[in-house]
């Protein structure tokens, strides 16, 4: 049976984050995930999670001015200062699961930057149960992203070779990179940690668009994905007038 996240950093965005993640719980959500908490008090944030009882997915390390930092050679202070402060905070409110965004980069001195990030973020994780996560961007929302694709993803997976680092699958920015989307999440599927879901092209409620999410919603659960399925749309409207997608898709 499919289990539903609901991504706050697009979901309820006119509320506080503690009453989001109450907001979630009400719309009979399975679980949240966010993207910048760090504005927040973690103490806020785990009161909330503790009183729903409501698991954090995930969450992402800042932005550091662009979309990330962990790939840009030269930043690298910087970033693993962003590292610190996503495990921290994560420790504090019990997160899952971090989202090291890499940043505008190209090269093999970026490729060399953001694995050398991933090793540091990978220690200071040992130990309290938490994972890392990459996410390819699709080149249309943003344009010089160093992770453009799962293939790339796999591949530096693969070369750092430490069971905490998986892809994030986000399905509407994989579509517009590469398609076939059945096939990919099948090849995919041992290095996935978590996948996320809107429309494609216009990135709304789920059962909009050219994706047929009943089909790839089955094929998920068939090839043995036990995860969670992150809600990470733009509203047409406001959050609560768009969430009959759900039972479109299911």
């Amino acid at each position: 049976m499919t289990r539903f996240s609901s991504n706050l950093g697009f979901l309820w965005t006119e509320l506080t984050l503690p009453d989001a993640i109450r907001a979630a719980a009400t719309a009979k959500f399975e679980a949240v995930e966010c993207h910048w908490p760090y504005d927040t008090d973690p103490v806020f944030i785990k009161s909330a999670l503790d009183e729903t009882g409501l698991p954090m997915l995930s969450m992402n390390t800042v932005r550091g001015g662009g979309n990330g930092l962990s790939a840009l050679t030269g930043r690298e202070i910087e970033a693993r200062a962003a590292i610190d402060q996503a495990v921290d905070y994560a420790v504090e409110i019990g997160a899952h699961n971090i989202h090291i965004m890499a940043g505008f980069a190209s090269g093999e001195a970026a490729h060399e930057a953001f694995l050398s990030n991933l090793r540091y973020a990978l220690a200071r994780v040992a130990g309290h149960g938490i994972s890392l996560l990459i996410e390819p961007l699709n080149q249309f929302d943003a344009p010089g992203y160093f992770l453009q694709t799962a293939d790339q993803a796999a591949e530096i997976i693969a070369e750092i070779n430490d069971p905490n680092l998986k892809l994030m699958f986000d399905c509407y920015h994989l579509q517009i990179m590469q398609g076939d989307l059945l096939r990919l999440l099948q090849a995919m599927l041992p290095i996935i940690g978590h996948i996320q879901i809107a429309a494609v092209p216009s990135r709304a409620e789920p059962d909009e668009g050219y994706l047929d999410y009943r089909q790839i919603l089955k094929h998920i659960e068939a090839i043995g994905y036990k995860g969670y399925i992150g809600a990470e749309y733009h509203p047409c409207r406001t959050t609560d007038a768009g969430l009959g997608w759900r039972e479109a898709v299911t």
